[in-house]
C-alpha cells in the first residue's frame, strides 16, 4: 500500500521553534538527520506517516494539526488579491497557501492592514460626500479604477447629451422603422454596411451577450437575452456606426485620464444612444406626459423593456422642452449599488441611496411588483420613489438567474403629475442618505454608526438602534 505523503514543513518549523529546539536536537530524537530535517522544514522532503506517529509520541503534537491543511488565512488572502486593485498579482492559490502555511503572522498582519484601508477608504467616501453636501470638495488621493473615473463623470453630470439625441432623431427620421424597428435595423446593417445578425445558442456562446465577427461580417447575439435586450444590442452596434463622430465629442468632454476609461465610456455612451434611437426624444417626452410616465405603458408603447423604458425617463432634460426630473439607481440582493443616472445628475447630496428603509430593497420579496413610496430626508425634502425587481439574461436549468432591483424617483412635489403618485400614503417614510452619514435617532434599521457622531456606549441605558449616539 503506497505510502501517503504531507508537506507540512512551515508547521513542524513552527512546532520546533515553538519549544525552543535547535534542529540537531528534533532531528536526534525523531531519528532522523539534521539535513533531512532542514529538506522537510523547507518542503522538499515529505512528512511519512512513521515521522508523523514519532512527532505526536515524542512532542505530543496532534496529528491533525500536521495534516490538516490550515487554510483559513489562504481564505482571506483570496479575498484581499480578488480586490480590483490586486486582481491579477498571484496568478493562483498555491503562493497564497504557502504564505499562509509559512508565515501565519505576516498574513494575519497583512489581513488587519487590509482591513483597515477598507475601512479608511470607507469613511473617506463617507467624509468626501457630507463635505460634498454641505458644498465643499473633497479631492481623495489615490489609484482610480477607470470604471469608478467614468461612473464619477456621469453620476456628476445631467444624463443628457445632446449630439447623440439630435444624431439620432434624425437617423430614425431617415430609417422610417414603422413599426418594426428591429426589422429596420437590421435591414439596414445588412443593406448599408453587409453585416447579418445571428442568434446564437448558449452552447456556443456561453459568456457574451453579443460578439461582432469582423471576417464573417455578423453580429452574434446570445439566446439568452430578452428579444427586448436583442433589440437594445442591435441598436447599440448601429450606433457605434451611424454616432461615431457625436460619441467620440461626448467622451472628450468627459475629460477622462486613461484609455481604459475613455473605451469604458465610449460603450456606456453607446447604451446610452441605443435607448435615444429606439426613443426618439420628442415622441417618448410626448408618450410620457400623456401617459403620466406610467413606465410599463411606455414599455408597450415602444415596444421596450420596463429597464429601458425606465432608464429613458432620466435623459428628458433637453432645454427648453424638459420632463420631470427623474433619476434612477439600480441594486442587488446584497445591496450593492450597481448603477445610478440622474436627469440633473444622480442626487448624492440631496437623496443618496445609501438607506436600508428604500423600498428598492422590499421589492426582492414581491418580484415583479411594483411598490411606490413617498420618502422624506432628515432635512425635510421628500421624494417619490418606484420600486420593481427586473430579471437579468435567461438561465439554464438549475442554474441562479440574475435578479436585480430598479428604484426610481423624483422630487414629491411631482406627485400629482405621475400616475404613481396616485398610490402613495399620506405618511412619508423617514430615510436618510446612508447609514454613516445619518443622524436619526433610535432607527431599527441601522447598519452603521455615524461618522459624524460619538457613539453613546452607556451602560446604565440602551436605545433602540443597535448604533447608540450621542
Amino acid at each position: 500500500m503506497a505510502e501517503r505523503k504531507i508537506f507540512a514543513g512551515p508547521r513542524v518549523r513552527r512546532i520546533r521553534t515553538g519549544l525552543g529546539l535547535m534542529q540537531t536536537t528534533m532531528a536526534q530524537a525523531l531519528d532522523i538527520s539534521p539535513s533531512y530535517l532542514n529538506l522537510i522544514e523547507r518542503n522538499q522532503r515529505p512528512l511519512t506517516v512513521q515521522l508523523l506517529l514519532k512527532l505526536a509520541a515524542v512532542y505530543k503534537v496532534d496529528l491533525d494539526e500536521l495534516q490538516g491543511e490550515q487554510s483559513g488565512n489562504a481564505g482571506q488572502l483570496r479575498e484581499i488579491f480578488a480586490d480590483p486593485l490586486l486582481v491579477g498579482e498571484i496568478p493562483g492559490d498555491q503562493e497564497l497557501i504557502e504564505l499562509a502555511e509559512a508565515a501565519p503572522n505576516a498574513a494575519n498582519g497583512m489581513i488587519r492592514l487590509y482591513r483597515a484601508y477598507r475601512e479608511q477608504a470607507a469613511r473617506l467616501s463617507d467624509l468626501a460626500e457630507l463635505l460634498s453636501r454641505e458644498g465643499r470638495i473633497a479631492e481623495v488621493a489615490g489609484p482610480r479604477l477607470p470604471l469608478d473615473e467614468v461612473h464619477d463623470r456621469l453620476h456628476g453630470r445631467a444624463n443628457f447629451f445632446a449630439g447623440i439625441e439630435d444624431a439620432a432623431e434624425a437617423f430614425h427620421a431617415r430609417l422610417v422603422p414603422g413599426d418594426d424597428i428591429a426589422g429596420a435595423l437590421k435591414a439596414w446593417l445588412k443593406s448599408e454596411h453587409g453585416i447579418a445578425v445571428r442568434l446564437l445558442p448558449v452552447h456556443a456562446m456561453p459568456g457574451l451577450r453579443r460578439r461582432y465577427d469582423r471576417h464573417s461580417m455578423r453580429l452574434f447575439l446570445s439566446e439568452r437575452l430578452s428579444p427586448f435586450d436583442q433589440l437594445r444590442e442591435i441598436a447599440t452596434e448601429v450606433s457605434l456606426l451611424v454616432m461615431r463622430d457625436e460619441l467620440a465629442v461626448e467622451v472628450d468632454a468627459l475629460g477622462l485620464s486613461t484609455p481604459e476609461a475613455r473605451r469604458i465610456a465610449r460603450f456606456e455612451l453607446a447604451r446610452y444612444a441605443s435607448h435615444a434611437l429606439l426613443m426618439p426624444y420628442a415622441a417618448y417626452l410626448s408618450a410620457a406626459q400623456r401617459l403620466h410616465y406610467d413606465i410599463e405603458g411606455l414599455g408597450a408603447r415602444f415596444g421596450v423593456s420596463y429597464e429601458q423604458a425606465a432608464t429613458r425617463l432620466t435623459t428628458l432634460q433637453r432645454p427648453g422642452a424638459a420632463g420631470i426630473a427623474f433619476f434612477l439607481m439600480e441594486v442587488d440582493s446584497a445591496g450593492h449599488r450597481l448603477r445610478k443616472a440622474g436627469a440633473q445628475g444622480f442626487p448624492q447630496a440631496r437623496f443618496g441611496g445609501g438607506c436600508p428603509k428604500l423600498n428598492v430593497h422590499t421589492a426582492f420579496a414581491q418580484p415583479g411588483q411594483i411598490l411606490t413610496e413617498a420618502t422624506e430626508m432628515p432635512d425635510g425634502l421628500g421624494f417619490l420613489t418606484i420600486s420593481r425587481t427586473i430579471e437579468g439574461p435567461r438561465a439554464d436549468f438549475g442554474e441562479r438567474i440574475r435578479r436585480t432591483a430598479l428604484l426610481v424617483g423624483c422630487d414629491i412635489a411631482h406627485r400629482d403629475e405621475v400616475v404613481y403618485g396616485k398610490a402613495l400614503s399620506s405618511m412619508p417614510v423617514a430615510i436618510g442618505p446612508a447609514c454613516r452619514l445619518c443622524e436619526r435617532q433610535g432607527c431599527l434599521a441601522r447598519a452603521e454608526p455615524p461618522v459624524t457622531r460619538p457613539l453613546g456606549l452607556d451602560e446604565m441605558a440602551t436605545g433602540l438602534s443597535v448604533f447608540d449616539f450621542q
